[in-house]
């Protein structure tokens, strides 16, 4: 999976198409992710006790991988993700995310 957790991306389609924000949660598995103030559900609570109110929550659902697009730190572009592998005398190699527009290596 190209996306990790804290990473900015941008939704690419749906209601919240073109809005930028931050990666909560991550699920290899099913290639889902969680992105924060994004794809919003909201869930109806009941009151449980007398004289409490019920309540309206609002929580970020999760949306498919294919359907956001990572925001490179370095030119705040939106884009695909490529990798690269830096070779270490006497240590193991590195693989490290490359923006796709600007080849700048993204932390």
């Amino acid at each position: 999976m190209n996306i990790k957790k804290n990473d900015k991306v941008k939704m690419l389609s749906g209601k919240d198409r073109d809005k930028i924000g931050k990666v909560l949660q991550v699920l290899p598995a099913t290639n889902k992710v969680s992105v924060e103030g994004l794809n919003l559900l909201i869930k109806h609570l009941r009151p449980r006790q007398q004289g409490e109110k019920g309540q309206r929550l609002e929580f970020p659902s999760f949306v498919a991988v294919s359907k956001v697009s990572l925001v490179c730190s370095k030119c705040g572009k939106a884009t695909r993700v490529g990798f690269k592998i830096v070779k270490k005398e006497g240590a193991r190699d590195q693989k490290f995310r490359i923006c796709r527009k600007c080849q700048e290596i993204i932390e």
